[in-house]
């Protein structure tokens, strides 16, 4: 059962007790990430996560690793488009010294100029991993390229431009500005009792003060069917296309999931079968939804020979026009019902996942679904939602994408889609 706390500050506390573990995950979650910045501090917010494992007043990076590598547990953390998230796993005995590492971490930062120039450094050294990786910058620069002017296509990373644009006093009046009581959400999941954990993490967190500044205004993006080829030296062409899809708050949400499960975003999708096992064209490819607040995109991935992508892509749109005129069978929904309720209650097995599941859930909804409430929404799909889904992204008068790869210098990308 969950439960919720709100502390006279504004942080929301929200738990589920389960006490047949002998583990404690607990998330520090924070409502700002690279949607809230903008082209002169892109990043920033990847920065500061860093920056807060790099030492504190009382321990050093190496301190706040070994404090919790000593006793077996899990410490990290990662940023989004729209949330950040601190977070530790440790056995049930161990909490109040995960609790203490990540308040200290969280309150008592020195931010040090020597090392800010450090994990700038390794952070740029991210962005060029990231850029030796096409299969995955692709993703990148399709958002970039249909949500372009808007914070929500932009880098988590950064660049190296805007990287070296913040210094410590960018940082710290940005986290002073942005970490703070109503924007922090804390869950708590494993083996405990609500009432110990609440009155442990109101004595670490009650010193934090309550602003009136909230988190910062958000625009929608507007998508924009645009196409963009980055030439680069690689072996396959890495193909990333989409279409505007729904926000996380949607009643379409789950017949999009359930659409994804049969297009492409499983080994039996029709878009696996189709390229993959009953062509051999292509090692990777799936399709995948990406929901935010107020707007979201359906995408299409695939890598392949230079010589095969137009082959790929015609694959890609022939199933496309087949789904929109003839729909899903009702095997098929059955079947990605089936599949989308096992994979949800599977990830629900460990107290990190459900952490991370109840975390955004209230950060980002305000609201928390239990498990039972899901499935119902799971299971009430049905054939008129998807087909309503389809038409609605399936727009192939307004979509985009973004290659990646060695091809012909006068190669017009558009042409493959038409």
């Amino acid at each position: 059962m969950f439960q919720k706390e709100l502390l006279t500050n504004g942080i929301r506390i929200v738990t589920e007790e389960i006490p047949y573990v002998n583990s404690v995950s607990i998330g520090i979650w924070v409502k700002i990430g690279s949607r809230y910045e903008n082209l002169v501090n892109n990043g920033i917010s990847h920065f500061i996560e860093h920056m807060l494992f790099k030492g504190t007043k009382e321990r050093s990076a190496k301190q706040i690793a070994n404090s919790i590598d000593k006793i077996g547990g899990q410490l990290n953390a990662f940023t989004t488009k729209e949330c950040t998230c601190f977070y530790a796993k440790v056995l049930d005995t161990h909490f109040d010294i995960a609790l203490d590492v990540l308040s200290d971490m969280f309150f008592n930062s020195n931010f040090s100029d020597e090392d800010i120039e450090k994990e700038r450094r390794v952070i740029i050294e991210e962005i060029n991993m990231y850029e030796d990786s096409p299969e995955d910058l692709v993703h990148d620069l399709f958002s970039q390229v249909v949500w372009s002017g808007n914070a929500l296509g932009m880098s988590i990373l950064g660049t190296e431009e805007s990287l070296e644009q913040i210094g410590r006093e960018q940082i710290v009046n940005y986290f002073n500005e942005n970490y703070i009581p109503q924007n922090i959400v804390i869950s708590v999941v494993g083996n405990f009792k609500h009432k110990d954990i609440v009155k442990k993490i109101k004595e670490c967190f009650d010193k934090a003060e309550h602003r009136d500044n909230g988190t910062a205004h958000i625009i929608m993006p507007r998508f924009e069917p645009e196409y963009i080829y980055k030439n680069k030296v690689t072996e396959q062409v890495h193909l990333c296309m989409g279409f505007k899809g729904v926000d996380i708050k949607s009643e379409a949400y789950y017949p999009m999931l359930i659409l994804n499960n049969v297009f492409g975003g499983a080994a039996s999708s029709r878009l696996f079968q189709k390229i993959r096992e009953d062509r051999g064209l292509a090692y990777s490819v799936f399709s995948y939804p990406s929901s935010f607040e107020d707007c979201g995109l359906f995408s299409v991935y695939a890598g392949s020979k230079p010589k095969n992508l137009k082959n790929v892509t015609e694959l890609i749109m022939e199933e496309i026009k087949e789904i929109k005129e003839t729909g899903i069978t009702d095997e098929e929904l059955y079947d990605s019902k089936e599949q989308l309720k096992g994979s949800y209650i599977i990830g629900l097995e460990s107290t990190s996942g459900r952490m991370i599941s109840i975390g955004k859930s209230e950060l980002l909804l305000e609201k928390i679904y239990p498990p039972a409430e899901v499935i119902q929404k799971i299971d009430e799909v049905d054939m008129d939602s998807v087909n309503n889904i389809i038409k609605y992204i399936f727009d192939t008068e307004s979509m985009g994408a973004a290659v990646i790869g060695s091809m012909k210098k006068n190669t017009d990308i558009r042409k493959m889609f038409r």
